[in-house]
């Protein structure tokens, strides 16, 4: 659950930094915290808006995990997706055939397909589709195939494109091409 709201639109109190000092353990273990940025919300005589944000987390074991046979199974200890707090937090995703667990091909192309197949069936699983991520990772065994995944992803995921983040990395799981992982918002 999150509240946030401008000072100007309500009438909200000074606050004392010892109150809030006060409930740090309480903030710590979870249960609540409050954020605050401007200086209205303080006790102070300037007239500046004011952005004031309270988040409360949910308690612990409120997630749940998102299995589908339509995607490959996790290569180890995790899961294919994680449902928390209206959020779905999907693994990294191979290239594989979920039917044979081997990739598809060993060209980048083929693998990116599958991966975002992979995807798709994670999504559906859990309720979302491609227009609810919000962010993506990709992970490339060679950047220069950066533009051949480009063309591909832009056909799977309907504009305004998710954030991304795109990295050249050692190595990935069984030799992969490509890894995508995402985060996804949830009705």
């Amino acid at each position: 659950m999150a509240w946030c709201a401008l000072k100007p639109f309500i009438n909200l109190p000074a606050i004392k930094m010892g109150a809030i000092s006060n409930r740090t353990p309480l903030a710590a273990a979870g249960v609540g915290c409050a954020s605050v940025a401007g200086t209205s919300l303080w006790s102070s005589s300037r007239r500046s808006p004011a952005f004031a944000c309270l988040s409360v987390s949910s308690l612990p074991g409120a997630k749940e995990a998102v299995a589908t046979e339509n995607a490959p199974a996790a290569l180890g200890p995790y899961s294919q997706a994680i449902k928390a707090n209206n959020l779905l937090f999907l693994s990294g995703v191979l290239g594989l055939d979920p039917k044979t667990g081997k990739f598809v091909s060993d060209s980048v192309e083929d693998q990116t397909e599958q991966v975002l197949k992979n995807m798709s069936e994670i999504l559906k699983a859990s309720g979302a589709d491609y227009s609810a991520v919000v962010k993506t990772t990709i992970m490339l065994a060679d950047l220069k195939d950066f533009k051949k995944v480009n063309e591909i992803y832009a056909k799977y995921f309907p504009s305004p494109f998710p954030a991304r983040s795109t990295y050249q990395v050692a190595a990935l799981p069984l030799d992969a091409k490509i890894e995508i992982e995402c985060i996804a918002t949830l009705p």
